[in-house]
């Protein structure tokens, strides 16, 4: 097709009254100052919407609307746009039909663009109109730099071959940013945040090297062959960590931080001697995505009406519980977020310090040094605290400490792991506290599990089978069952063809009132048990777990706290 016609949006959408007069020239002014196009500057001002906008473009160019959430794109065709070029003109190749691409486009008036990828694919081009806030979200999806490591891998592996590895370069901080080894892990740390990612595993094997990105609690593989390359990245990571790099027996660990995309990431760095060289495991923590708020954890509204109350009272302990990565630190930095005033003395003692917060005394622990978590709280009781959060009760020690503080003024938040919120106060008396303590001082136990949800782009109604459907008759009422609300989902551009986007929380939430603290108190574990289980915080999460698997199909192993099905 001919290039994009040169119209006068402006003038076009007060003639089509989509905008008044005088809107057109204060977004005229504002363009003039900020220099955005005048599209965005309308929309963003609220003159007018971006589908409006999309379809007097479509309609007075003659140009085709694609909704990207649900096409199915050809990554092939669409890495034939280099990614740099895509982002900067926000353009995507969609399909190739007789020689011609049809590139959708978020600013179908932009000539230049249009000349420029012209000659960056040279071909002609059809132009169709995307919305450009999906198309910034594809560009995410579609753009893995799983060629990109691989090429890096093999310049990396040519050096290491060569004998050409700057080692003396890497020790002293002067090796070039273009080396192969520095592309590479930036590369990987790009991949990261791009489907992010909580983890990343770098793993030698025999003949082969493994990197493993964790999604949304499962874990992703690139394998390459390229397997003496580990030892080039373990270095170069441990002395980003300010690690020792002689040492390849022991573990080790550290952290540092890096600005990847725009994104402050602080990494958490764990190496250990494995049979072919060292593993390296990254946790990955983006500080510019913020806290997660309590609202946003996925509690019932019941259930979080319940939590705050606990986590304003002045004195006690309350326990959040469940395996690694469950979401425990989450919710509880959610708790602290939210307690965090002027008039609250806080600290914390914590392996590692994840999220730095604000007016609260961060207190990171050290074993080497004996700075363990008792001795923390310990020292952080003779600070004039009035709320304590001790990362992990691990030991009799730091349970009866942290149990006496709670009863002393103090309100201490902690994690425990345990399976359900039951049998965290069996778990505290198997530790060796007494009784008595463990019920005078605990207020709340929660217990959680994190749960994939299907991707919003590619789910699609399913009818559930006779025994799925009985399982959620149990818990479900029939007019969720009945109304098509069960989903499943095959996978898609956008999910990275695994059916799931995001993870959520499922919740169960015991309040230790009167008469199950009695029971507590008197050892009667048997009626601490009928009793607990019959609170409707506690079957609350049979019934979060129902609907999850409802919205997934397939079961998945850590769904919820106490589930019947795991």
């Amino acid at each position: 097709m001919s290039a994009p016609r040169k119209i006068r949006i402006g003038d076009l959408l007060v003639e089509q009254g989509m905008i008044s007069g005088p809107q057109l020239d204060t977004a005229l002014a504002e363009q003039k100052g900020s220099g955005k196009k005048l599209g965005r500057v309308l929309i963003e001002s609220g003159a007018l919407s971006e589908d409006d906008l999309l379809r007097v473009l479509s309609t007075q160019l003659d140009l085709p609307f694609v909704g990207l959430r649900q096409f199915p794109f050809n990554l092939e065709l669409v890495n034939r746009l280099d990614e740099s070029y895509a982002r900067r003109h926000k353009a995507i190749v969609l399909a190739e039909k007789a020689g011609v691409y049809q590139v959708g486009m978020a600013d179908p008036l932009d000539i230049f663009a249009y000349d420029e990828l012209c000659l960056l694919l040279k071909q002609t081009i059809d132009i169709a109109i995307v919305r450009e806030s999906e198309l910034l979200d594809t560009l995410d999806t579609v753009y893995r730099r799983t060629s990109e490591i691989e090429s890096y891998a093999e310049a990396l592996d040519s050096e290491v071959t060569e004998g050409l590895f700057d080692l003396q370069g890497l020790q002293t901080g002067l090796q070039d940013d273009d080396a192969p080894v520095v592309k590479m892990l930036q590369s990987i740390f790009e991949d990261a945040v791009q489907v992010r990612a909580s983890d990343i595993h770098i793993e030698p094997d025999d003949g082969v090297l493994r990197i493993r990105q964790r999604v949304d609690g499962i874990l992703q593989e690139q394998v390459m062959k390229e397997r003496r390359i580990s030892s080039a990245l373990v270095l170069r990571l441990k002395l980003m960590a300010g690690l020792n790099i002689s040492e390849r027996r022991l573990p080790q660990d550290g952290r540092f931080s890096l600005l990847v995309r725009n994104r402050k990431l602080d990494i958490r760095l764990s190496t250990m001697p494995v049979e072919f060289g060292e593993s390296c495991v990254l946790r990955v923590l983006d500080q510019t995505a913020g806290l997660t708020s309590l609202d946003e954890t996925g509690m019932s509204p019941a259930m979080l009406k319940d939590f705050r109350r606990m986590i304003h009272l002045p004195f006690g302990l309350i326990l959040v519980t469940g395996p690694t990565g469950s979401g425990k630190t989450t919710t509880l930095y959610g708790a602290l977020n939210e307690l965090n005033e002027a008039g609250q003395k806080i600290i914390t003692a914590e392996d590692p310090v994840e999220y730095k917060l604000p007016r609260v005394n961060q207190v990171q622990v050290n074993t080497n040094i004996g700075l363990d978590f008792a001795n923390v709280l310990r020292a952080a009781l003779r600070q004039d605290p009035d709320i304590i959060l001790v990362g992990e009760i691990r030991d009799v020690e730091t349970a009866e400490i942290s149990l006496r503080a709670s009863m002393t003024g103090h309100l201490v938040l902690s994690t425990l792991h345990t399976n359900d919120a039951v049998s965290s106060a069996m778990r505290l008396m198997d530790m060796g506290v007494e009784p008595f303590l463990a019920a005078s001082s605990l207020r709340a136990i929660v217990a959680q599990r994190l749960v994939r949800k299907l991707c919003s782009e590619c789910a699609t109604p399913y009818q559930p089978d006779g025994i799925e459907a009985s399982w959620m008759q149990r818990y479900l009422t029939p007019d969720v069952i009945a109304n098509g609300s069960i989903r499943t989902s095959a996978g898609c551009s956008h999910c990275n063809q695994t059916g799931y986007r995001g993870r959520i929380g499922i919740y169960e939430m015991l309040v230790i009132k009167d008469n199950i603290a009695d029971a507590l108190r008197r050892g009667d574990a048997s009626e601490f048990v009928q009793l607990a289980n019959a609170q409707p915080g506690v079957q609350a999460a049979h019934r979060e777990c129902a609907g999850a698997c409802g919205q997934r199909r397939h079961h998945h192993q850590r769904s919820a706290a106490g589930c019947p099905a795991v």
